[in-house]
């Protein structure tokens, strides 16, 4: 196929897509690259969720099934284990994990690991994007050399780009589509051809110069978050001390119409981003003996919330002549955010050992995460809640009938502010 061909199977439709990872950010995308008309397949090690798109089951809250069945019905979207079908694609996307490893440095495995299953299938006139949140400098130094071969030229017989995803799981107004897309290529010619491409089923795309720009803005909207977030955490734990709730501080603060915007306080980060990708800026800065100490620090802080969680729970409980060893502690909600399911980096997780450690009687309540930690959710009833010494809310999950809870708990610790209009002397905010 030639370059021209390529741009014209994009623009009319006609190109066949393939999407490698089909988690929270591919699945999304290949139903919205199906609805555009499309057809796509999508590529995964995990025969699981391969099996649940065939059978036309959607795995993600915010995917729903009728879709995927639908887009399978029509003969639009197939899922499969075999890499060897990138041969009949046009356009790839890799969606891949990338974490952190022990050490809090990137692991790009897992974008390595797809980019050398795809690397023998590529043919002239194909479009590779990388969509993994990853530092400045990856698509051009570990994924280029992996796929570009003497007859496959970067910007010539082959397309390279990057366009950070914008997934924000759970949220009811920006899906997908609606989301403005970043896409930067390695050449002028690589971005033409993503731009094509993602115009095809994203409602706005912003072309950027380089891979490394768009590599960075995803870094910057999310480290911005992270250093915000640590600030009102600080002031928090100040404003605690001080006998200041911040909570009202900062719904007073955000009546200003101008230069300010709210950030909240809360038991830790969660998420694969906001946690995470702080630490790939700052792993990357030290090869040109640059210390990110501003991104450290709030990193730092975040990381504390936690603790901090527990040491005000304790608190509580002293209140109520109570040790946390051998009290019945009750979280409720153990995502990372409210009405999801997704436990990535949750705080509950570290908050729940803790407690654990320090012989508390832990159970959980979360209509999301039926397991968690070898447990089992509970019901929510008036009886359980009042056979608890104190219920945490570590997630403000809109389905809780929140006047039960106030009712029959003796004690509870909210962390997310949820029962602001409750007054009761059996509720401490965090």
């Amino acid at each position: 196929m030639t370059v021209s061909q390529l741009e014209a199977r994009i623009r009319d439709g006609s190109a066949v897509l393939g999407v490698v990872g089909l988690g929270y950010v591919g699945l999304p995308l290949i139903v919205e690259m199906g609805k555009a008309g499309h057809r796509v397949i999508g590529f995964d090690v995990s025969t699981e969720k391969v099996d649940a798109i065939t059978a036309g089951e959607s795995y993600i809250p915010d995917v729903p099934s009728e879709e995927v069945a639908d887009l399978v019905r029509a003969g639009l979207l197939t899922a499969t284990i075999d890499f060897s079908r990138v041969a009949g694609c046009d356009a790839i996307a890799i969606c891949v994990p990338t974490p952190l490893n022990g050490h809090m440095e990137p692991d790009v495995s897992f974008m390595v690991a797809a980019a050398r299953e795809i690397a023998p299938h590529l043919h002239a006139g194909m479009l590779v994007t990388l969509e993994s949140t990853t530092y400045p400098g990856t698509t051009e130094e570990i994924l280029r050399p992996i796929l570009e071969r003497d007859d496959l030229r970067v910007g010539t017989e082959l397309f390279l780009a990057f366009s950070p995803e914008r997934v924000d799981p759970g949220n009811p107004v920006f899906r997908t589509r609606n989301t403005p897309k970043v896409v930067g290529g390695v050449t002028p010619a690589c971005t033409r051809h993503a731009v094509a491409l993602y115009e095809r089923f994203i409602d706005t795309v912003v072309p950027v110069s380089s891979t490394r720009a768009a590599e960075m803005t995803k870094l910057l909207e999310n480290i911005f978050r992270c250093v915000n977030i640590a600030l009102v955490n600080e002031l928090l734990m100040l404003s605690e001390r001080m006998g200041i709730n911040i909570w009202e501080v900062i719904d007073a603060a955000k009546t200003k119409p101008f230069g300010y915007m709210p950030f909240y306080p809360g038991p830790g980060l969660g998420g694969h981003c906001i946690p995470i990708d702080p630490y790939y800026l700052s792993w990357k800065a030290r090869e040109f003996d640059f210390h990110t100490e501003f991104i450290e620090l709030s990193g730092k802080v975040n990381e504390q919330m936690p603790y901090y969680t527990v040491t005000r729970l304790m608190a509580a409980l002293n209140t109520r002549r109570k040790a946390l060893a051998g009290s019945r502690v009750l979280m409720l909600g153990v995502a990372y955010k409210a009405d999801i399911d997704d436990m990535r980096e949750s705080p509950a997780t570290k908050i729940a050992q803790m407690l654990l450690d320090d012989k508390a009687e832990l159970s959980y309540h979360d209509p999301y995460v039926p397991e968690f930690k070898g447990m089992k959710s509970i019901d929510l009833t008036p009886e359980a809640l009042a056979s608890f010494d104190v219920a945490v809310i570590i997630t403000g999950h809109g389905s809780v009938d929140y006047d039960m809870v106030v009712a029959h708990s003796s004690l509870i610790l909210d962390t997310r502010n949820v029962l602001a209009s409750f007054a009761s002397d059996k509720v401490v905010t965090l």
